[in-house]
């Protein structure tokens, strides 16, 4: 357990007087398959040794108490009056609302929780949030829930307050992650296998580009919209089910016409990184971290110029490693419009990249540049 671990302790008897238990709810990165997981593709996620700790316990009343250390915010609330309020409540809501919804009994309880994962940064904190306590309460209330019912009711809370119709990676990531391993997700029958990454002497580094991104601002829920208006065309012209079944990316031209032009881009980098992640995943399996590398820079050019979700100092970033030799892959990572790129460096020259790249940052956008190593880790569980 880490420092933010055994504060939340600390926190949680400074303002309850009941014994808790401790929980860890990772963040996740993504080497592949950005915005795919909504589209019944294949995504290449991995959950992260930065997360959310959760400190909980029932208080034998009906009121739920909430603490958010890091907004030094608190949250009380009737378990029986559940519904939306803003910001961060809206998302811890929204869990409780699902367990509602399932009639499943959550009474009264006291809630500290508190973080190393940057909020906005594309590392997916809203769904470490919504993992790391319906985790706490599954367990806490012996509700009896699936890990993989866990994921679904996870994304179903996204769905509802905070209006975000995102896929299910982030949640499945977050409760099925494994260390030293990636999971090779199937988003049409949600069914996932693991693949160990070998990085030996590279590291897996986060530039973070400190330009916060707001999915709830509409434009993820646009892409989203724009592929299914465009997989509808597609599935009328083509007689197919699903992008998957586009083998190659040439048969939409056809269609070209009949689709508005951001439509088409977005269909395009769908169906072209569907393929991709069964690529990179291949990669993996031969330990060849260079070609899948290469397929990283891939993925960050098609989510610039066909998703249309990259920014210029995400660009900046990628730009910047793209002719380092010690530097295999980067892209950005989450949804996009600011947050993070992922990196896959050389461990004897990451201070000197991390130094030379951040002066460059500060100087062109008058901001400073946030760096963090991480390393793949195991899903939420729970500390003590």
């Amino acid at each position: 357990m880490n420092k933010v671990g055994q504060n939340i302790l600390q926190v949680f008897s400074q303002k309850f007087t009941t014994p808790c238990k401790l929980y860890f709810s990772p963040g996740r990165i993504n080497f592949i398959g950005e915005h795919i997981d909504y589209n019944d593709g294949y995504v290449l996620p991995a959950a992260i040794d930065k997360g959310i700790y959760f400190a909980l316990a029932k208080n034998n009343s009906s009121v739920i108490n909430i603490y958010a250390a890091d907004f030094d915010e608190m949250l009380s609330v009737d378990c029986n009056e559940i519904q939306p309020i803003s910001g961060w409540k809206n998302y811890v809501l929204s869990i409780l609302n699902q367990f509602k919804n399932l009639n499943k009994n959550i009474e009264g309880f006291n809630c500290v929780f508190s973080g190393d994962i940057p909020s906005g940064a594309g590392l997916s904190s809203s769904a470490a949030v919504e993992g790391g306590l319906a985790f706490a309460l599954n367990d806490v209330f012996n509700i009896g829930l699936s890990k993989f019912e866990l994921v679904q009711l996870c994304q179903k809370a996204e769905h509802g307050y905070p209006n975000v119709k995102c896929g299910i990676m982030d949640m499945y990531a977050n409760i099925f992650g494994k260390q030293n391993h990636v999971l090779l997700i199937d988003c049409k029958i949600n069914t996932h296998e693991y693949y160990q990454i070998q990085l030996g002497n590279y590291k897996v580094v986060l530039f973070n580009t400190n330009v916060n991104h707001s999915l709830a601002s509409g434009e993820y829920n646009i892409r989203r919209q724009n592929c299914e208006e465009g997989l509808a065309i597609l599935k009328n012209e083509l007689n197919i089910n699903s992008f998957r079944d586009i083998e190659d990316v040439s048969m939409i031209d056809s269609c070209k016409t009949k689709m508005r032009n951001e439509v088409f881009n977005c269909c395009k980098y769908v169906i072209e990184e569907i393929w991709r992640t069964k690529k990179a995943a291949a990669f993996l399996q031969n330990n060849n971290l260079t070609e899948f590398g290469k397929l990283m820079f891939k993925t960050h050019e098609g989510l610039d110029k066909l998703y249309n979700v990259s920014c210029a100092e995400l660009n900046f970033l990628v730009n910047e490693v793209s002719g380092n030799s010690n530097v295999l892959g980067a892209r950005l990572v989450g949804g996009g419009f600011g947050g993070c790129t992922i990196n896959i460096i050389k461990d004897d020259v990451v201070n000197d990249i991390i130094n030379d790249v951040s002066k460059k940052y500060s100087k062109i956008f008058n901001k400073n540049l946030s760096t963090y190593i991480v390393n793949l880790y195991n899903g939420t569980n729970k500390l003590m």
